[in-house]
């Protein structure tokens, strides 16, 4: 076919190369065989098939929290998008840009209510901020370029193009026209007095990170906020991607369960929303309230979400006159001889192997605490946490890191219920050769709900109750999941054992998976 004739297909994949889209994460079906056909036509795209939907949005997440970038997920239908739809909610509240293509029945067939027949805009809307079906195949690259634009438009959305089929075989004619990634809005300048003025008036004063603000630079002039008005830099437990370690200077995090947050807020008169929101506790609970700023708290928004909350600390450090201060940099702890395999042990190897550049996601749950207090001491390294809650995001998230940065190790911290959601991610990392070394947090329960249970007033684990959240009879054999999808596996039980396996992962590269059996 000559440019002008290519169909719809074609058409969108050179629209979605055009706005620096060369990622598609994919399981497609019969009605995007078009789309699949076209990626032989159209070689600078790269084609990753994932063989559970929910690895295609959640590897999409974590290529977006790494390059600021969008890739696509091509998904079969209404039940594609809906076993897809956990983690493109989990990368809506990372505030990734994820352009979300869903193949359609052909516009013909729509009226026979087939097997596959279903409510894709429906489906499709609270989880995306821009939603669009094509209505005829020459309006094919219109629609892809916009929803590249809505995907990238600050501060980075779920874009969802619903594709009919008969409209990817049709003849579509040109591309759509390149776009431009639009830039981050910056506050006014009146606003910056006016918070440089409330940060000197001697209350007690807070700075709430997220977003961008999370990333070196924006850490770097909270530091600088810090030193010079005495106020302390909080960071969104629940942000996309937070740096951390070396000489980067350390943040507090609000802490996950609502007493502990509101104590660690008690005293703060005043709070500087920096591409963040006033806090709230993850879940509500009998007797307590769910914000965790003090009631008479007052909140000033430095920047929006949409803004540019890294720029804003700058320039908020520079009317303020602050220097620039010299950072401690974290110690690296010596490794841990003997004793029980924990999750601080775990977290304390970690932090004194990796290399400086890993790429951390964290799903460990029950586990975290300890991880993130032992792991302050690593080199220099990124921080994917949980951003929106639901389950199976954590080696997904992992896979789309890797697919970002290959130069770089990446370590996914996962626990077993979890890591169950999405097993398949193994699968992709094997076939993509990712160096991923996957450490599975093995304590054969869904040890959180132990704790919620009698925090939500439900009473005592009695034996029926302890059923539904017990990891056994039979315990999943992580080695054999593993060898299964073609990775690398080992048990650790001891913490020689884990040395062993974890130093070994960081010398090779992966994928490399180690079941690690805690105390």
């Amino acid at each position: 076919m000559k440019e002008s004739q290519m169909n719809g297909a074609e058409c969108l994949l050179r629209t979605l190369l055009a706005n620096d889209v060369n990622l598609c994460l994919m399981n497609p079906g019969t009605s995007e065989m078009q789309f699949v056909s076209a990626l032989d036509r159209v070689p600078e795209m790269r084609g990753v098939l994932c063989l559970f939907e929910g690895v295609c949005s959640g590897a999409a997440d974590g290529y977006a929290r790494m390059t600021g970038k969008a890739a696509a997920t091509l998904l079969h239908l209404g039940p594609g998008l809906a076993n897809a739809l956990a983690n493109l909610h989990n990368a809506r509240k990372a505030r990734s840009p994820v352009v979300n293509i869903v193949g359609e029945h052909s516009t013909q067939h729509l009226v026979y209510d087939a097997p596959l027949t279903a409510d894709i805009e429906g489906f499709a809307r609270p989880v995306s901020g821009w939603v669009r079906t094509v209505e005829q195949a020459a309006a094919m690259g219109e629609a892809a370029a916009s929803a590249v634009a809505a995907a990238l438009g600050p501060p980075g959305k779920v874009a969802t193009l619903i594709v009919p089929a008969d409209f990817s075989w049709s003849e579509a004619g040109d591309p759509g026209c390149p776009g431009r990634k639009p830039p981050r809005p910056l506050p006014g300048f009146e606003q910056i007095r006016e918070i440089a003025r409330a940060l000197r008036s001697g209350e007690t004063a807070g700075i709430l990170l997220s977003g961008s603000a999370l990333h070196e630079c924006g850490i770097r002039a909270a530091d600088r906020i810090r030193a010079a008005t005495g106020a302390r830099i909080f960071a969104n437990r629940n942000g996309a991607r937070l740096a951390r370690g070396g000489d980067i200077p350390a943040v507090e995090r609000i802490p996950y369960f609502p007493e502990h947050a509101q104590a660690l807020l008690a005293p703060m008169q005043r709070l500087i929303l920096v591409e963040a929101r006033p806090p709230v506790s993850f879940f509500g609970y009998p007797g307590l309230r769910g914000t965790l700023a003090p009631p008479d708290c007052a909140f000033d928004v430095l920047a929006s979400e949409e803004q540019d909350g890294a720029r804003a600390l700058e320039w908020l450090a520079e009317a303020l006159n602050a220097p620039l201060g010299a950072t401690a940099r974290a110690v690296r702890p010596d490794l841990p001889t003997g004793g029980e395999l924990t999750a601080a042990a775990i977290g304390r190897i970690a932090s004194a192997l990796v290399p400086e550049g890993t790429i951390f996601s964290d799903e460990s749950v029950s586990s975290n605490e300890a991880l993130w207090l032992n792991l302050a001491g690593a080199a220099r390294h990124e921080y994917l946490p949980v951003t929106g809650g639901a389950i199976g995001q954590g080696l997904p998230v992992a896979l789309g890191a890797a697919l970002a940065c290959p130069q770089r190790k990446v370590v996914a911290l996962e626990a077993d219920g979890s890591g169950l959601y999405t097993t398949q991610s193994l699968w992709t990392m094997a076939r993509e050769r990712l160096d991923v070394t996957i450490v599975i947090l093995a304590n054969r329960r869904y040890r959180i709900l132990d704790i919620e249970i009698a925090r939500t007033g439900a009473g005592k684990m009695g034996p029926r109750a302890g059923e539904m959240i017990d990891l056994t009879r039979p315990e999943p054999d992580w080695i054999k999941l593993a060898q299964g999808f073609g990775v690398q596996a080992a048990r650790a039980a001891t913490v020689d054992e884990f040395i062993r396996e974890f130093s070994a992962a960081m010398r090779e590269p992966g994928p490399r998976l180690i079941e690690a059996q805690l105390s």
